[in-house]
């Protein structure tokens, strides 16, 4: 079984890298004192990997969940803590944990039926 909160993480280390092939805009609206200045090695996933992921959140942006969606990229993306998302939202810390809870579990889903295989999957 794999752990998709450690899989996002390198998907993140990869988009910052390497870029995504969505469109997601370069800082989130409110989030833009948030971001650190520098920028930190983070482990990152292979192209393939991070292609395949990027068609799951793509999916999920599809599906019209795209406050799931922001937050996927505020929290893995550009590494803002939930309870920092909660406190710019104006929201529980809970209810972000709730909304990541259930985008990480249709991204998870979106991998596995489509049988890919992440190369990843191996160490994680």
């Amino acid at each position: 079984m794999r752990n998709i909160q450690k899989v996002l993480e390198r998907w993140g280390g990869w988009a910052v890298a390497e870029g995504t092939q969505l469109d997601w805009s370069p800082v989130a609206a409110g989030f833009k004192g948030l971001l650190p200045d520098e920028r930190r090695s983070r482990l990152s996933c292979s192209d393939s990997d991070g292609l395949i992921v990027d068609a799951a959140i793509a999916k999920l942006h599809k599906v019209g969940r795209t406050d799931e969606v922001e937050l996927i990229i505020l929290h893995y993306l550009y590494n803002i803590s939930k309870s920092a998302i909660a406190r710019k939202k104006k929201c529980s810390e809970g209810k972000v944990r709730n909304q990541l809870m259930i985008a990480e579990t249709f991204i998870d889903a979106c991998i596995i039926m489509s049988d890919a295989e992440l190369e990843m999957d191996a160490w994680i």
